[in-house]
Parts: structure tokens; C-alpha cells; sequence
């Protein structure tokens, strides 16, 4: 989920700040090795209290992102506040405390057997989602694997996990975060993940763009900040460039841009020239990331019925609009059999959806800018309404060539609420999807997440080629009918790009974080729902009660009980 600090930020003197930063990592390094070597039941104290913690200040998180993105909070697309910040990261520390719990009784997390099979291939895959009783109910009908590296045999699988807590770093690592400045979860889930997972103590670099959470994010880690083993600081891009070269800094992970990595990773202008052209980066220091991607979305055609042609129109809607178009995760490029007999009335359909969405204010820099980039790249593409008092309007270009592998679209993400429609021609469903795989891994820029949405019928008789292209695609995170968020929503399914590239060409990063299993060695994470889902699913930006249900959700993800599950159902009924 992009963001860079070059856009977000004013340039500034931070020579007041240093003494702040030293002292900072500093402390940190004191620190280290203690909580390297703590065990599993020395830590479980804290991520419990970092749960309550998220919960303590979910309705005051929601409340600041509202009032920042200009949402009202008894506004539906309140919900995505409600379900993209305090849900999440309440759903991960649980998922997190049961690993910690399972690791203090057995030294590891123990899967069951109905957990892991083998593909025919030899591959070893991971059920990881429903993780109880509790999503079977809320998330009827939804699973999600993690795909284990190729090469690793089943009874491997269970030595790749907790690694870190089977042999602990003996001296302790401190870590930069660079958090991202668009949703309110992605900073302290990346923190939590580095703390629990990996066993580093975090310095956090707030992203200006959200730097108003500091107050809220120091309460949650407040345990943890007073014990030492975490620091919040501010700044600007030169703060985070001082902070990067820091000799006290040993590792870094950045939730943002890939711009932003390279110019860490190699500066800018000639500088960075000069630096690729040597295989001579500024930082030898271990970096992960996740970048963004130019998310494509796989139409599959078959034979659909007018509810299900109004339900994926608001399916890809929402996965081009939620959160005015600023996730990594976003819909870029749809991509649809050009012999489809349903793709003009599918599109038409989507128009209407996105032509009755409310505005959305343009909150994130640079935004209006790289809208207007692409509308000039684009000029056939509709857009959904005037654009005035500081919002932007969906906008859609259809009938994007598929052949011109350097048109803008596909070689950058938007990161702005800007979709292209490309139409591949070939002469049966199972061509198409072969080509529209091909197409997906050799034209668009990034790996992060991919989406097929395929109807029962044509799944039941494309049931080979359907897995075929699942495995063939280079993503971390590939979903089935729905949006690939869900792996970033679910916890346990690790989230981060398609593993294998250098620092030279780092497409959507490198490494994964949430993974509350503690997975090592992820290659993908692959999410499937059902074709069509009755009620309408709360994330989705039609939905009218959103806001009510991202708020039951957080209640009964904090307290389960039989009135919260009423209370949300209710809610969703209503949307």
C-alpha cells in the first residue's frame, strides 16, 4: 500500500530532531537482546496487552482517519475504517496470541493433519483459514491457503514454523518501519509482526501523511515503548533518510513505494545511476518491503445471471474505489475475454455502480496529479462525476490494448481511483486464460495479488486449467471471486509480493509480514469465496450499512458472544 515519503512530506531541517533519534535507537539497542531471547510465555503478556490495546482505541483510530479523510462517522464508507484498521489488527493479535500459546505448551504451532496436503506437483499447501468456529460463521464459505515454497517436502513443513522462537537471534536486531500513510492498520501490524514474528525490537517512522495516529499508536504500544522495545518518531523524508543510514539501524522493512525503496536502496539522480550501473547500493543492509502492484483482476466468462453480473460489477467497484483508489491492493487492470458475450453488459453495469458512488476526497498527495497523468494517457476514459472541492472521481478506460506492453497502466500503478479494461482475444475460455495469465506475469509491473473471478459452472469444467493458472501466477496473494484484500484482512495468510526479486528490480518487495502462524518460507497465499455472496458483503462500497457492520465486527472480534453475532447479522441484513 504505496506510500512515499517524497510525496507526503515538506523538506525540512531536522537537525532538531537528531538528539531525539540517537536517544531513540539508543534505547532500542539496550534493549535488543533481552527481547531476542525471550521466550514465547514471557511475550504473551504483551501482545495481550496490545490487543487491548487495539481495542481501546478503536473507536478513536476510526474517528481520526474519518476526520481526516473528510467521512463522516455515521457514513457506510465509515465501515472500511472500521474494518480495514481495528479489525484487522484485533484478528491478527488474536490469531498471534493462539501461535504464542501453542509455541509456550509444544515449542511450535501445531497444525492438523486436515491442515496439509500436497499438490500433485509435489508443492505443500497450508490451510490456514477458517482459523475456528468463529470465521465459518462470519465468513461462510471462505478459505485461504498458504502455498509453501516448491522444494519443501511435507515433512518439512512443520520445522518452517516459529523458526525464530526455535533459534533466536542471539544479539537482537533493531529494525526501522517506515509506515505507510493510507490505512490505519498497515503500521502497527507491520510493528507487531517484526516484535512477535521475528523478534526485533522496532523503531517506527510514522508516515506524515497519518501522522496524527502517533498519539493513538503510542497508547496501544505503550507497555511496550515504556519496557523499551519500541519507538515512535516523526519527520519528514530527510528524517527517514537519516534514520536509513543510521549506523545503530540494522535492518528496515517499508510499507510504500517502490520509488521510495530504490532511492533508500540506491539515491537519486546520477547518484543512482552510477550506483545500479556498479552493483553498488548506499545500504547493504537487510531490507523488506511491500510496494504496491498494478493489480489485475481475471474475468473468466461464462454464462452469468443478472444478479451475478450486479454483484461482481459491485465487487470490482469496490476493489477499484475503497478508500478513494489509495491501496496497493486496487483493481488497475480488469481483464475480460474479448469474445465474451456478456462483457459490454458487464461493463455497462460497473459504470452505473461506479456512477452512483458518493465523492471520495482526494486526501492522499500527489493524488490529483497522477489522476490527471493517466486521464491524459487515457483520453477515451469515463470519468464518474466532476471533480471538485478537493475529490476525485472513479474513472474507467475500456478497450485498452493488451499488446502495448509500455502503455502507463500497466507499467504503474495509479495509486488513485483510475482503472483500465483490457480485452485479450482468443478463441475459447481455456486460451483466454492461459494468455491471460501470460499477460498478467509478463506485462503488468509488480507481484503482489491477482484476482480470477469465475463462475460454479465454468469452474466445474475448467477445473484444471483454473489451478493450472492459479499456480501459474506470479503473486503473493492470488483470490478467487473476490477481493485479494482478503489476504491481507485474514491474519494468518502472509502478505507481500511474489518472492525472488533482487534489489536491482524489487517489483513489490521482498519478504512477508501478518503470517500469525509464523510460516516460514511462503511462496503465496490463495483466497477463495463463493461466486456470489447473500448479504452483501460489508467491505463492499454499496453496502449501507457498513459502518454499523465494520463496528459489530470489531466487538465481536474483541468479545465474542451470541448478542455481538446478532447484532452484526442484523446489521448486515440492512446492507
Amino acid at each position: 500500500m504505496p506510500s512515499d515519503d517524497r510525496h507526503a512530506s515538506e523538506e525540512g531541517d531536522d537537525s532538531v530532531v537528531r538528539p531525539e533519534l540517537d536517544t531513540a535507537i539508543a534505547e532500542l539497542r539496550a534493549r535488543k537482546r533481552a527481547w531476542s531471547q525471550m521466550s514465547a510465555a514471557e511475550r504473551l503478556p504483551y501482545l495481550r496487552d496490545l490487543r487491548r490495546g487495539f481495542h481501546r482505541t478503536a473507536e478513536g483510530l476510526v474517528q481520526a482517519a474519518a476526520a481526516a479523510q473528510g467521512i463522516p462517522i455515521d457514513d457506510p464508507r465509515a465501515g472500511e475504517l472500521w474494518i480495514g484498521g481495528p479489525f484487522i489488527t484485533l484478528r491478527w493479535a488474536r490469531l498471534a496470541i493462539e501461535s504464542l500459546q501453542q509455541i509456550e505448551r509444544y515449542g511450535t504451532v501445531r497444525l492438523k493433519p486436515s491442515q496439509l496436503r500436497q499438490r500433485p506437483d509435489g508443492q505443500v499447501v497450508v490451510r490456514v483459514f477458517p482459523a475456528g468456529g468463529l470465521d465459518r460463521v462470519v465468513f461462510s464459505g471462505f478459505t485461504a491457503d498458504v502455498w509453501l515454497q516448491p522444494g519443501i517436502r511435507l515433512d518439512q513443513a512443520a520445522d518452517l514454523i516459529a523458526v525464530h522462537y526455535k533459534t533466536p537471534d542471539e544479539d537482537g536486531t533493531v529494525i526501522l518501519v517506515l509506515g505507510a500513510g493510507n490505512v490505519s492498520s498497515i503500521a502497527p501490524l507491520d510493528v507487531a509482526y517484526k516484535l512477535f514474528g521475528e523478534g526485533k525490537v522496532v523503531l517506527l517512522k510514522l508516515n506524515p501523511v497519518n501522522d496524527y495516529l502517533r498519539p493513538l499508536l503510542e497508547d496501544i504500544f505503550s507497555t511496550l515503548i515504556a519496557d523499551g522495545f519500541v519507538r515512535i518518531v516523526s519527520g519528514d523524508a530527510a528524517v527517514g533518510d537519516y534514520l536509513c543510514t543510521h549506523p545503530g539501524i540494522e535492518e528496515i522493512h517499508i510499507t510504500g513505494s517502490e520509488q521510495t525503496h530504490d532511492a533508500i536502496v540506491w539515491g537519486t539522480g546520477q547518484e543512482a545511476v552510477d550506483r545500479r550501473t556498479r552493483n553498488r547500493p548506499r545500504l547493504n543492509k537487510l531490507i523488506s518491503s511491500e510496494l504496491g502492484n498494478v493489480s489485475p483482476v481475471v474475468v473468466v466468462p461464462g454464462k452469468w445471471s443478472p444478479r451475478e453480473l450486479e454483484f461482481h460489477a459491485e465487487n470490482l467497484a469496490t476493489q477499484m474505489t475503497q478508500n478513494g483508489g489509495f491501496n496497493c491492493n486496487a483493481a488497475k487492470v480488469i481483464v475480460t475475454h474479448k469474445a465474451w458475450a456478456q462483457r459490454a453488459e458487464f461493463l455497462d453495469r460497473l459504470k452505473r455502480v461506479l456512477g452512483a458512488l458518493p465523492p471520495r476526497s482526494a486526501y492522499y498527495p500527489g493524488a490529483a496529479h497522477r489522476y490527471d497523468r493517466f486521464l491524459a494517457a487515457y483520453p477515451h476514459a469515463e470519468s464518474f462525476g466532476p471533480n471538485a472541492d478537493g475529490c476525485l472521481q472513479p474513472a474507467l478506460a475500456v478497450g485498452v490494448s493488451p499488446e502495448d506492453s509500455n502503455s502507463l497502466a500497466f507499467t504503474t500503478e495509479s495509486f488513485c481511483a483510475f482503472t483500465v479494461e483490457t480485452a485479450i482475444d482468443a478463441p475459447e475460455a481455456d486460451a483466454f486464460l492461459r494468455r491471460a495469465v501470460e499477460f498478467c506475469n509478463g506485462t503488468l509491473h509488480g507481484t503482489l495479488n491477482a484476482g480470477l473471478i469465475v463462475d460454479p459452472e465454468t469452474e466445474r469444467r475448467m477445473r484444471g486449467p483454473l489451478d493450472t493458472a492459479v499456480a501459474d501466477l506470479r503473486y503473493g496473494s492470488v483470490a478467487i471471486n473476490h477481493w485479494p484484500a482478503m489476504a491481507y484482512a485474514f491474519g494468518s495468510t502472509p502478505w507481500g509480493g511474489y518472492p525472488g526479486h533482487d534489489r536491482s528490480d524489487i517489483q513489490s518487495g521482498s519478504g512477508f509480514v501478518h503470517n500469525a502462524l509464523f510460516l516460514d518460507r511462503p511462496q503465496k497465499s490463495v483466497a477463495r469465496g463463493p461466486f456470489r455472496v447473500v448479504p452483501r458483503p460489508p467491505w463492499f462500497v454499496t453496502h449501507r450499512k457498513a459502518h454499523a457492520v465494520g463496528q459489530w465486527l470489531v466487538e465481536l472480534e474483541a468479545k465474542p458472544s451470541m448478542g455481538r453475532m446478532t447484532g452484526l447479522f442484523a446489521a448486515a441484513l440492512r446492507g
